[in-house]
């Protein structure tokens, strides 16, 4: 229950400019939110993609974007 509520929490805090890695491995950056749909454009290398939040790994996501020690 902890894990879906943090989850949630992390899709609903995406922003415009996040970087970020799907839970299939594909890394890419946020360019476009939609609340109707709850979805996100993903650019990436290859052109922008459209994912469902829910597709955005959290831990991965938040590795990423970790400090560099």
């Amino acid at each position: 229950m902890k894990r879906q509520k943090q989850e949630k929490k992390f899709a609903a805090e995406l922003k415009r400019g996040d970087k970020i890695i799907t839970k299939s491995g594909m890394h890419g950056k946020v360019v476009e939110l939609n609340d109707k749909d709850y979805s996100c454009v993903v650019e990436t290398m290859s052109g922008k993609i459209k994912f469902d939040r829910s597709a955005i790994s959290m831990e991965m996501s938040k590795k990423l974007n970790a400090p560099a020690k």
